[in-house]
């Protein structure tokens, strides 16, 4: 609340008029985020998915992803690969003029508990959500086991027809 309050004080007119430049250019950096590549690889059974896409930032801001939502899990989880060891975390940074890239092997989405069989040819729905853009909702594929982003292509923007 205390955050909201300022940032009414800072460009409102009894602030002292108009905005200064630093004002303005403080408002206009922002990031601008745009997903592709995105892929689910077919999963041997139901208990797990693992998903992957690059997030690239075209803005002069950073942001992050804080959360995913889709509808084949009601547990979608973020993890980091580190000494081979996967765990969960809270947040991915999405460096300004940058990128995130969530992929085999290292950083990525996990489908927890899934809610139906996926095959390949299938859709995935996910729902991206970050600290500062709104979210990103992608019809993710479903690809082969052995699919990979740099092998497979990347189909992002394309109907396959």
């Amino acid at each position: 609340m205390t955050g909201a309050l300022l940032l009414s004080a800072c460009g409102g007119s009894d602030a002292g008029g108009s905005p200064s430049a630093e004002n303005t250019t403080a408002t206009q950096a922002a990031p601008k985020l745009k997903a592709t590549g995105a892929f689910v690889p077919e999963p041997v059974d139901r208990k797990a998915a693992g998903g992957f896409l690059t997030l690239t930032n075209s803005g002069d801001a950073a942001d992050k992803l804080l959360s995913a939502t889709s509808d084949v899990s009601d547990d979608v989880q973020i993890h980091e690969v580190v000494d081979n060891k996967m765990r969960q975390v809270d947040s991915f940074d999405v460096p300004a003029n940058g990128e995130l890239k969530l992929r085999r092997g290292g950083n990525h989405l996990m489908f927890m508990e899934l809610k139906r069989e996926l095959a390949e040819g299938d859709t995935v729905k996910v729902e991206l959500r970050f600290e500062k853009s709104a979210p990103i909702r992608l019809d993710v594929p479903v690809e082969s086991r052995t699919h990979t982003a740099d092998g497979g292509g990347d189909h992002s923007g394309h109907d396959g027809h």
